[in-house]
């Protein structure tokens, strides 16, 4: 899957609330985190341009926020100056009994997030976009996203519906 084109970003933190993303080199790539929780939870994904400022291809907005109803159930977010999209609308499954979620990416090309364990694997049709998987050698960092070239025009759609995925997975929506 790798090749010389595809970005590597290390994500530190395992929770999906609060985790940053940051290149080989040590450059901040993304950062999710809280911004607001009266009355309901707020949090912040944004794609920071030390990174984003490295890679041509990078496209789309710079940031999402995801607003959570009563007791962090599922809200809706927001991409850039975009309308808002449920969170439930957003990562659907086409049956009951898939693992894969899909999503409509801001250009309206259908996408998918295929699941097994731990490891996802973000799908554009048959063509992989990116991989998210854990870290099994480092202790420093939690988990590895490698994003293809042909995954950067739509890197923070990406970032932002990996992130819901693991969010819905830990409060098990």
């Amino acid at each position: 899957m790798a090749n010389a084109n595809a970005q590597v970003l290390l994500q530190r933190g395992t929770d999906p609330f609060s985790a940053r993303f940051e290149d080989l080199e040590g450059r901040l790539a993304f950062t999710m985190e809280q911004v607001d929780h009266i009355p309901n939870t707020v949090l912040q994904l944004r794609r920071e341009p030390p990174w984003a400022l490295q890679h041509p291809g990078v496209m789309g907005p710079r940031a999402a926020f995801f607003y959570f109803g009563p007791a962090r159930s599922p809200g809706y977010i927001v991409f850039g100056n975009a309308e808002a999209r449920g969170m439930r609308g957003l990562l659907w499954a086409k049956r009951r009994s898939s693992t894969s979620r899909y999503f409509t990416s801001q250009s309206g090309r259908e996408m998918k997030w295929k699941m097994s364990g731990a490891r996802m694997e973000c799908m554009d049709g048959s063509k992989t976009l990116a991989v998210y998987e854990p870290d099994q050698v480092s202790t420093e960092f939690a988990a590895i996203l490698t994003i293809q070239a042909s995954g950067l025009a739509v890197v923070t759609e990406i970032v932002a519906t990996l992130m819901l995925a693991r969010i819905a997975k830990v409060l098990q929506w």
